[in-house]
């Protein structure tokens, strides 16, 4: 099990994988940055991108 801050605030979140991980930080990221997910300029690029940021991150725990 892994340990790992959200990429925005000091809220840990904990995964097996970085799947799991990313499901367990879902429900804070709705609800503390909800304003970043629904930002309109966030499109499919920025998301690839913030995916391989955080898996590198992840794996590097």
């Amino acid at each position: 099990m892994k340990t790992l801050k959200c990429d925005l605030c000091g809220v840990t979140a904990d995964g097996e994988t970085f799947e799991g991980w990313m499901q367990a930080l879902m429900p804070h990221y709705m609800e503390a940055h909800a304003d970043v997910m629904k930002d309109p300029s966030h499109g499919e690029e920025e998301k690839q991108k913030w995916m391989a940021e955080n898996k590198a991150r992840f794996d590097a725990v």
